[in-house]
């Protein structure tokens, strides 16, 4: 059975939304990939709840995208009947878990910006964007804290995994600068006072990354050329798989429900 893409209208708001939702849903869905494949138990669980929150952030914001747009769709049909050029996550988010270390990298790239991000959001005027930055923040400060420490570990660990935690920065942080990156539609909620300029937040996200990776006697690159187009539907060749993943048992069985 042959299951339509829906149509989003997507007005500034509806798609500024969309974009934290696809990154939230897109990682989630990495991280459930691991799901009794961590090196431990522990961080097996770890892992799972982490998973767990972000999968609860972009239902929040699917949630609210739909009701702003003020159509037919709902949570179910915007995170599992959009084409993959309708995605709009970061190119980070959809990077390929790897080995453990270029796991943590990536996790950790992006808590350290959300968590600033959730931080700063909850001064929006956006009431419910606000209520989910105040949720989304507690969850993400865990986040932080966690993959922190294990960058730690590895860095300042064996020469071994030092060597992959290194890799798997330099590998990873040509895609850290589409966080920062806005267009029209964005930096006009960022003057409505609903948005937030992320470049304000570049200082506080260097910082942190360079106490963490200094700390595991690791380096950050220091090349400033940057991937671009997720936030505008150009992805990678990894989302497309995940993504027939993701959505085939709905694609399958039409109507079903998280």
């Amino acid at each position: 059975m042959t299951v339509a893409n829906i149509n989003v209208s997507e007005t500034p708001l509806v798609l500024y939304a969309l974009r934290r939702a696809d990154d939230a849903l897109i990682l989630g869905h990495r991280l459930s990939e691991l799901c009794g494949h961590a090196p431990m138990m522990e961080e097996d669980m770890a892992l799972s709840n982490v998973a767990l929150d972000l999968i609860g952030q972009a239902r929040e914001l699917y949630t609210y995208a739909a009701k702003v747009e003020g159509k037919d769709n709902d949570e179910d049909k915007l995170a599992y009947l959009r084409d993959v050029r309708q995605y709009r996550n970061l190119l980070l988010v959809e990077q390929p878990n790897g080995d453990f270390a270029q796991t943590l990298v990536r996790q950790f790239f992006y808590s350290a910006f959300a968590d600033l991000y959730w931080r700063a959001m909850m001064n929006s005027r956006d009431t419910t964007l606000a209520a989910i930055a105040a949720k989304s923040e507690k969850e993400t400060a865990y986040h932080l804290r966690h993959v922190s420490e294990w960058i730690i570990r590895l860095g300042d660990g064996t020469e071994e995994s030092h060597a992959r935690a290194q890799a798997a920065i330099d590998h990873l942080w040509a895609f850290t600068g589409e966080m920062f990156a806005v267009d029209d539609g964005e930096r006009a909620l960022i003057h409505a006072g609903i948005a937030i300029d992320p470049e304000t937040l570049r200082g506080r996200w260097m910082t942190t990354l360079s106490d963490i990776v200094s700390e595991a006697t690791l380096v950050l690159p220091q090349s400033d050329w940057m991937q671009q187009g997720g936030r505008s539907g150009r992805h990678s060749e990894h989302l497309g798989h995940l993504l027939s993943e993701l959505q085939s048992m709905q694609r399958t069985f039409p109507g079903q429900t998280w």
